[in-house]
């Protein structure tokens, strides 16, 4: 008689799965806002809209994944901080359209369940959406037998947020001569892994754990530090001055993010000595003799977020951020296109050898 087979001898294991919820229920939890009704373990997150809170409310939804940066979580093992960034690339994207996070909700894939594993994964996430004021309200952990390598995932989430229609930010308020201010990254974030990891592994020929004298810690723990999660600074901005841009520097870099918020006409003028580039980004350009217009269009160079602000408006943003501890720099101006070569003109020469 042929051996009666399982769903566990096939590579998945349910009761892991369900020990896996029991281990992040309490984080899970702990995010939850007035709003949210029901419990983990439906079928579908339920969130009450407070719609008179706003005259006109409007849903800005974002989705991103944290990218090859997980590949670096994976050497390590060590989980307990990958959330963050892919809370953070969402909730962040969402943010500079003038919405405030509202609710998450998160997508895990794995090749074998370990409870643990998820738990320090999930409980990045619900750190992260804590920090950011929004809801972990649901989620999806798959185990994919033979699909992932042994102890390899993928994390990929989604947010959405709401803004009053009326202070939404677009294109159309950015004006010649408007400020540009620069909030400062965590470091890396999550962009330009697969070139970080060129450098740092093929090139350099490093297990993440070698001590770099210039960081003043390891390879490794540099390269994991969690994606900036910008909301608390910027939200209250949203609230009290009329932003004419925000920018979330992301994958393209300066090059590319930047046009999203520019109309057809204006460009942008900007000092790249106005801020300190952080250490491990002249680190990287040196070991893989990258050229510079190329780190500008690969990674964030020190700047997390942009805002445009109208000149009379700088000052005032510059002290808020200043009482509440924030550093802001002023990075340049928007010049009209025609009289520069290019939408963004990067000046200063902070990767010259």
């Amino acid at each position: 008689m042929q051996e009666r087979l399982t769903y566990k001898d096939s590579g998945v294991d349910i009761d892991a799965g369900n020990e896996s919820v029991r281990l992040i229920k309490n984080a899970v939890r702990s995010t939850y806002r007035q709003e949210v009704l029901g419990d983990l373990g439906g079928f579908g997150g339920l969130f009450a809209l407070d719609t008179l809170k706003y005259r006109e409310p409007v849903l800005v939804s974002g989705t991103d994944g944290v990218g090859t940066k997980l590949k670096i979580a994976f050497l390590l093992d060590k989980h307990d901080s990958i959330g963050q960034d892919c809370v953070a690339m969402c909730v962040n994207d969402i943010l500079v359209q003038g919405a405030e996070p509202l609710f998450f909700l998160d997508y895990l894939a794995v090749g074998t369940l370990n409870p643990k594993q998820v738990s320090a994964i999930v409980g990045g996430v619900a750190r992260a959406c804590k920090e950011s004021g929004c809801a972990l309200i649901g989620g999806e952990t798959a185990e994919m037998s033979g699909f992932y390598a042994q102890g390899e995932y993928d994390l990929a989430g989604f947010a959405v947020g709401i803004a009053e229609k009326s202070k939404l930010i677009s294109v159309d308020r950015v004006c010649e001569g408007d400020v540009l201010l620069g909030l400062p990254s965590s470091g890396l974030h999550s962009n330009g892994f697969s070139l970080v990891r060129k450098i740092v592994f093929e090139r350099r020929q490093m297990t993440g754990n070698e001590f770099i004298y210039e960081l003043n810690k390891k390879i490794g723990e540099e390269l994991l530090t969690p994606t900036r999660l910008y909301p608390k600074t910027c939200l209250p901005l949203i609230d009290k001055f009329e932003l004419h841009g925000m920018v979330h520097i992301t994958g393209g870099g300066f090059y590319d993010n930047i046009p999203r918020a520019l109309p057809d006409g204006l460009a942008v003028d900007i000092d790249s000595n106005a801020w300190t580039v952080p250490t491990i980004f002249k680190l990287l350009q040196r070991w893989g003799n990258v050229e510079w217009r190329e780190m500008f269009r690969t990674f964030n160079c020190g700047i997390g977020m942009i805002l445009i602000v109208a000149p009379k408006d700088a000052e005032r943003i510059m002290n808020d951020l200043s009482e509440r501890g924030e550093e802001v720099f002023v990075l340049g101006r928007v010049v009209r296109a025609e009289d520069v070569e290019e939408r963004v003109v990067i000046k200063g020469g902070v990767f010259d050898a």
